[in-house]
């Protein structure tokens, strides 16, 4: 499982989110990174390797990391409007980190991170209104393979160093803006600002999927102590992002 997800999902969600961008546009970029690929497998391995106490500890830890990756978006997207890429991504990350700092340090409880995530995801959807964007058509042979290669590398440092991190750092750095980085980046220097914020924009919208995963772990896994609880939430994220997609169009 753990050579599969290294070698196998982080490309395969690169790779997938953009060519779903260059389909039906940046925001379902964004949209699709919003499903737990990458952290709801890495949240399995910790469940199995290290009890489901830290797996449940580590869920909380994620949502907090994906209330950062809104905020990243956010910063993402007013920068983008003005900032080239080279500057718009370092402040984008230091909103996180400095979110992130914020999270481990107070240690919230389900109820008020899952507030805050669905907060996030409802306030700057509503605020930040979903555009059409014109894309240019592009034929760079290295795109891909450099996104792919990139996420097999974070991957593979989280699942080796999740032990040493604890369970609320493990959450949250499950969730660290690297494939949200890749994307966004690649289509500001490529695309431009607006395009890049509309990616961002989908990665808010798509959050959704993860609140909804991660409640059923942090709900079930405790009661039932059984690791299918996992596909329950992936049937939860499925239905959650089904329903959120229609919110990464311009209407």
């Amino acid at each position: 499982m753990i050579i599969a997800l290294r070698l196998l999902l982080a490309p395969l969600l690169i790779v997938t989110a953009t060519l779903l961008g260059r389909r039906f546009g940046p925001g379902a970029s964004g949209w699709f990174i919003g499903f737990p690929i990458i952290s709801g497998p890495i949240s399995l391995i910790l469940a199995n390797t290290n009890g489901h106490e830290f797996a449940v500890n580590a869920a909380l830890g994620t949502l907090g990391g994906q209330a950062s990756i809104c905020l990243f978006s956010a910063v993402y997207i007013l920068a983008a409007r003005k900032l080239p890429w080279w500057l718009t991504a370092p402040l984008a990350i230091a909103t996180y980190m400095l979110s992130a700092f914020l999270w481990n340090s107070f240690h919230p409880a389900l109820i008020p991170s899952l507030a805050v995530l669905v907060g996030l995801i409802l306030v700057l959807g509503w605020v930040i209104p979903a555009r059409k964007v014109q894309q240019k058509p592009l034929n760079l042979w290295w795109d891909l393979p450099a996104r792919m290669l990139i996420s097999i590398l974070f991957v593979s440092g989280v699942t080796t160093f999740a032990t040493r991190l604890g369970p609320q750092l493990s959450g949250l750095f499950s969730t660290l803006p690297i494939f949200a980085t890749i994307l966004s980046t690649f289509t500001h220097a490529q695309q431009g600002g607006m395009a890049a914020g509309q990616l961002m924009r989908g990665t808010i919208v798509g959050s959704i999927g993860i609140a909804a995963f991660y409640l059923v772990i942090v709900t079930l896994l405790p009661l039932t102590g059984s690791l299918w609880v996992y596909l329950l939430a992936a049937v939860a994220a499925l239905l959650a992002n089904g329903i959120s997609w229609r919110f990464t169009r311009v209407r």
